[in-house]
C-alpha cells in the first residue's frame, strides 16, 4: 500500500481492476485505493503477472503492507510471498503541495512485487476463500468461517459476511437465564439506553468519513471558535443573476448560480481583509498570498471540499463552471488530491435544503468558514414603507486564536455590502 497522499495512514482497496492471472504491464491502473481524501488509481510499478491478491476489495490496509504479488506466471511468487516488508517512510509529496523539498526523498516499494521461486504448499480445497480481515474478525467473534457463506466475489468472505453470521448465530447460542429477581420500580431516567441486540444496522465508516470524524472533533476540541451572523437583504442580488443568466442563456454559456456570486464575492472580501485568510501553525499564522475557496459538497461517501484556486481572479462565469466540474466529480470520487488540499476559506451552503441558519465547524488548519442559509421573504421598512425583501443568512465561525473578532465583523460587514451591490462584485 503506497503513500498517494501527504495526509494517508492507510487506505481501502475500493475495486481491483486487475484479476489474478492477468498480464500486468508498468503503469497499468491495477486498482482504486481510497484514501483520507479521494478515490485514487493505484499503478503497477514493474511488468508481470498478477498471481495472487493478499488484500480483497473492501480491506483496510496499512501503508507499506503488500496488497497483492506479482510474478512471472509460474505462482511460485505467490506461494513464497514478499520476503520483506515494504519500506514505509514517506514517497515524495503529490505535485502542487506547497512543502519544502527534501534531500533524497524515498521510493515507494512496489505496491504489487515480485518475489523468489518458492515450492508452492498444496492448495486447500476445503478452506473457504477469505480475505484476511474476514479470518481475522472471525476468530476475534469465535465464528467458524467455514459454516460463513461468502457473497464478496467468487464467493469470497466478507468482515460483513462475519458480522452478519455472528449477529444471526448470537440469540441461538446465548446460555438459558433463570428467572430474574423483581424488578425495582422504574422511572422515566431508568429508561434510556442503547438498542436491543440486532435492532439495528452498523454501517462501517468510509474512509472519508472517518477521517472527517476525526479532523472535526479535534477542531471543536483545539480551535476556540467564535461566531458572527449577519442578515443580508439579496433581493437584489437575485435580480442580478436573472438577468446574468438571461444574457447567458441567449449565448448558450451554462447558468451561474448563487452560491457561484457567493464564492466571487467571499473571494473579493478577502482580497480586502488579508487578514482572514490565513491558516493556524501552531506558533505563528500564515497569512496566504493567494485566495483558495474550499466549497463544500456533500457525497455518498461523505463531505468532500474541493477546492477554487484563486477565485478573486476569475471570472463568475468561470467560477461557475469549474465548481460544477469539481462537484460532479466529488460525488464520483474523481477528485484529485491536489484538487481538495491549499484551501484558505471554506463555505458551506445548505440554503437548497432550506436550511435558514446554522453554524460550521472550521476546516483546519484554515481560520475561518461561512455557514449560508436559504434565502426568505421577510418584511423590511424602506421609507417609512413595509416592504418584502428576501434576507438571507450568513454565519462565520471564526479561529478566536488567529482572527479577531472585529476582523471578522468587518469582513462580514464589508461582504455584507457586497451582496447587496452585486454590482461591486464583478467590477
Amino acid at each position: 500500500m503506497p503513500r498517494l497522499s501527504d495526509t494517508m495512514e492507510d487506505g481501502v482497496v475500493a475495486n481491483w481492476l486487475k484479476q489474478v492471472g492477468d498480464t500486468v504491464t508498468r503503469g497499468d491502473v491495477l486498482a482504486e485505493i481510497e484514501t483520507d481524501k479521494a478515490l485514487m488509481e493505484l499503478e503497477a510499478y514493474e511488468d508481470g503477472i498478477l498471481e495472487h491478491i493478499i488484500a480483497e476489495a473492501g480491506t483496510r490496509v496499512p501503508i507499506g503492507e503488500p496488497i497483492a504479488v506479482l510474478g512471472d506466471g509460474s505462482g511460485k511468487a505467490a506461494a513464497s510471498g514478499p520476503t520483506s516488508t515494504p519500506d514505509r517512510r514517506t514517497a515524495a509529496v503529490p505535485a502542487g503541495k506547497d512543502t519544502a523539498p527534501s534531500p533524497a526523498p524515498t521510493r515507494i516499494e512496489p505496491a504489487v512485487m515480485p518475489a523468489p521461486p518458492a515450492a508452492a504448499p498444496a492448495a486447500d480445497t476445503t478452506r473457504p476463500k477469505s480475505s484476511p480481515l474476514a479470518r481475522k474478525v472471525a476468530r476475534e467473534l469465535g465464528v467458524d468461517i467455514t459454516t460463513v457463506t461468502g457473497t464478496g466475489p467468487g464467493g469470497r468472505i466478507t468482515r460483513i459476511d462475519v458480522e452478519n453470521a455472528h449477529a444471526a448465530i448470537a440469540p441461538a447460542t446465548s446460555p438459558p437465564t433463570t428467572a430474574p429477581p423483581a424488578a425495582p420500580a422504574i422511572t422515566a431516567s431508568d429508561t434510556a439506553g442503547p438498542p436491543a441486540s440486532g435492532d439495528f444496522d452498523e454501517i462501517p465508516l468510509t474512509t472519508i468519513q472517518r477521517v472527517s470524524a476525526t479532523r472535526l472533533a479535534e477542531s471543536k476540541q483545539q480551535a476556540p471558535h467564535i461566531y458572527l451572523t449577519s442578515a443580508v437583504d439579496v433581493t437584489e442580488l437575485l435580480a442580478f443573476r436573472s438577468q446574468i443568466n438571461d444574457t447567458l442563456g441567449a449565448t448558450g454559456a451554462g447558468r451561474i448560480s448563487v452560491n457561484d456570486l457567493l464564492v466571487k464575492a467571499v473571494a473579493t472580501a478577502l482580497r480586502a481583509n488579508p487578514a482572514v485568510n490565513v491558516t493556524f501553525a501552531g506558533a505563528t499564522l500564515r497569512r496566504h498570498h493567494g485566495i483558495h475557496l474550499g466549497v463544500a459538497v456533500a457525497t455518498p461517501s461523505g463531505l468532500l471540499v474541493p477546492v477554487i484556486r484563486d477565485a478573486d481572479r476569475k471570472a463568475v462565469s468561470a467560477i461557475a463552471a469549474e465548481t460544477r466540474d469539481k462537484a460532479a466529480r466529488a460525488r464520483d470520487r474523481k477528485l484529485r488530491a491536489e484538487e481538495m488540499t491549499g484551501g484558505t476559506f471554506t463555505i458551506s451552503n445548505l440554503g437548497m435544503y432550506g436550511i435558514e441558519h446554522f453554524t460550521a465547524v472550521i476546516n483546519p488548519p484554515e481560520a475561518a468558514i461561512l455557514a449560508v442559509g436559504a434565502a426568505g421573504d421577510e418584511l423590511r421598512l424602506d421609507g417609512g414603507q413595509v416592504v418584502t425583501r428576501k434576507i438571507l443568512r450568513l454565519t462565520m465561525s471564526a479561529d478566536h486564536r488567529a482572527i479577531d473578532g472585529a476582523v471578522a465583523a468587518e469582513f462580514l460587514a464589508q461582504l455584507r455590502d457586497l451582496l447587496e451591490h452585486p454590482l461591486r462584485i464583478v467590477t
